[in-house]
């Protein structure tokens, strides 16, 4: 009974640690994106949007291929989550498991805990698939609406710098929710390390989970590329003088 206490306690305060941590994340992303390396990406990647869509003719080649690479880069997690998920099936599906391994398990070693084990590691490589599975829908739209020749879309001058305005805003926002669900199909991965070191006890569980926090942050956050956030305040109010102009 004293080592599956350690699961009820030091399991959940694991999972509360990487949640808050999370949490904390996207409060920082929404209000502070300048401050964190996702933050920055997606202000770059408008500004890549916009420098492509200038002048389809001569950058639409890279634009696309630089989309196919991403799309090929959320195929693989894709294809190693669906493989990944199949294989914890099998073993959740297989009666005979070698009792000699559970020597090496100190907390619960039950038929049931080491179902919950298995349950919660195939969840976390099925959400990595759905996600990652969305990405590639976002990024094959905006394979297609990234070569939309603008110019030739309306006649009107006045027209023109709202029309362009508006493509160049949502071809930005489909590639950045592209990237947005890559990332969380990743983190979705990270999830399972943890989970699956649970498999030899709570103690090698919470440390992961300690120790994978502490890298995330040092992955996420930076404090070098506070110029982005006043070049894209810059963008902003010139895009909506243009379209009070016109």
């Amino acid at each position: 009974m004293e080592k599956q206490v350690l699961d009820y306690t030091l399991v959940p305060i694991g999972l509360v640690l990487m949640v808050a941590y999370h949490i904390w994340l996207l409060y920082q992303v929404k209000n502070h994106p300048t401050r964190t390396v996702i933050g920055i990406n997606a202000i770059n990647r408008r500004f890549w949007v916009r420098a492509m869509m200038e002048d389809v003719s001569k950058n639409g080649v890279l634009s696309v291929q630089t989309l196919r690479n991403n799309i090929m880069a959320s195929t693989l997690l894709a294809s190693m989550a669906i493989m990944l998920s199949s294989l914890i099936a099998v073993l959740m599906t297989n009666g005979s498991r070698d009792r000699s391994a559970t020597g090496f398990v100190y907390g619960d070693r039950s038929e049931l805990g080491f179902s919950v084990k298995f349950f919660s590691i195939l969840v976390c490589f099925l959400v990595a698939f759905l996600l990652n599975v969305q990405s590639i829908r976002y990024y094959s739209h905006a394979s297609i609406l990234i070569n939309v020749p603008l110019k030739k879309a309306t006649t009107s001058p006045k027209s023109h710098h709202r029309s362009l305005h508006l493509t160049v805003e949502y071809v930005a926002t489909m590639v950045n929710n592209g990237s947005y669900f890559w990332s969380l199909g990743l983190r979705a991965f990270y999830f399972s390390f943890p989970l699956f070191l649970w498999i030899f006890g709570p103690i090698p569980m919470f440390v992961s989970c300690v120790v994978l926090v502490f890298l995330l942050y040092f992955l996420d956050v930076t404090f070098d590329f506070g110029w982005v956030a006043g070049a894209s305040d810059e963008e902003d109010h010139h895009n909506r003088d243009e379209i009070n102009e016109g």
